[in-house]
């Protein structure tokens, strides 16, 4: 087996539904700090892709440099999936 797969697939056991935040002290990060996350899959670029409930997912690198996994308790407490406009069948806008 390739071993680049199967770091990749590491990667994607380590941190697939998992809740993150973003390390602040990365500048193009900044903009996500404080902002609780859920990491969708990891890309063949090994780059997680996180959702921010922003209608947008983000890919960033999958290592503990640039994001940080929180409590999954906490996660749940502040992610809202359903704030996501990306969602199959968003609920009726006013």
């Amino acid at each position: 087996m390739n071993q680049s797969l199967t770091d990749h697939d590491k990667l994607m056991r380590e941190w697939t539904d998992q809740y993150v935040m973003v390390n602040p002290e990365k500048p193009e990060l900044k903009r996500f700090e404080g902002i609780v996350g859920r990491v969708v899959t990891v890309n063949y670029n090994n780059r997680a892709v996180v959702d921010f409930c922003d209608g947008g997912w983000y890919d960033i690198p999958a290592s503990s440099e640039y994001l940080r996994k929180i409590d999954p308790e906490e996660g749940k407490s502040k992610y809202n999936p359903k704030a996501n406009s990306a969602q199959p069948f968003p609920e009726k806008q006013s």
